[in-house]
């Protein structure tokens, strides 16, 4: 299905990281560039891009990218988002990649997705990599949310986050509290999206990524992200904010 160029608000904070790429990018299809040639020209990336049509029938999307590395790419905002994650991730989104295609060599596509595919994939489309003191990091794996975001709120000064997940990306473009995402903790001294990118890269292994090491975090409740979480009682919503007791399901 082709669909037309989306508005992005490129201020958001959480687009700071591919804004210039995404900028560049959009406006080729936004003038009618399919999204697959909007993206090679934007940017080198590891890959290239291609139209969907270019992947065979019967052979897995990760193993064709893994083997030509060629990603098929629909007309659409979320092929054109993980485009952008392919551009500014390089590194990580060549090991995912890589994980995704050993498991299915090994075994095969099987009906349902074994441990490893299964967090590959939900890291692929939701993950956030977070960079920060460890007190918000422990409170954060313990949905402490009122230390979280209230007693330790300062401490967000020192914290960097990436939306590496192109699907939460994608449902950011028009923001709702629920948005939520698995977070991997990352080491505080990461700054820069490069380091970040290199670190995630080294430490995604097969047993890692099987434990599903990923603590829930809904985005717009990060301090500077969104004007809603400055008023009285943002965070008391327990949809929302959930503790430890209930499963966490993405926004």
């Amino acid at each position: 299905m082709v669909t037309q160029a989306p508005e992005i608000d490129w201020a958001a904070p959480w687009w700071a990281p591919v804004r210039t790429t995404g900028e560049e990018a959009l406006a080729r299809w936004a003038a009618g560039a399919p999204v697959a040639e909007a993206l090679n020209a934007a940017r080198s990336a590891p890959v290239r891009f291609v139209p969907q049509h270019a992947l065979p029938e019967g052979l897995p999307y990760e193993l064709f990218i893994f083997k030509q590395r060629a990603v098929p790419s629909r007309d659409n905002l979320h092929d054109f988002l993980n485009g952008l994650i392919w551009s500014r991730y390089p590194r990580t989104k060549l090991r995912l990649n890589e994980l995704q295609a050993a498991e299915i060599t090994r075994d095969g596509v099987r009906s349902t997705r074994g441990p490893v595919r299964d967090a590959v994939t939900l890291f692929d489309e939701s993950g956030v990599l977070l960079a920060a003191p460890q007190a918000l990091q422990d409170a954060l794996r313990e949905r402490r949310w009122p230390d979280l975001f209230g007693s330790l709120r300062p401490l967000w000064k020192e914290a960097n986050l990436w939306v590496i997940g192109h699907a939460a990306l994608e449902k950011l473009v028009s923001p709702y509290k629920s948005i939520t995402a698995h977070v991997l903790a990352g080491p505080a001294h990461l700054e820069t999206l490069e380091q970040a990118d290199a670190w995630l890269a080294e430490w995604l292994s097969a047993g890692r990524m099987a434990l599903k090491p990923f603590a829930p975090l809904p985005l717009l409740g990060v301090p500077g992200w969104w004007a809603h979480n400055e008023e009285a009682g943002f965070y008391d919503d327990a949809s929302v904010f959930r503790g430890k007791t209930l499963i966490s399901r993405p926004g």
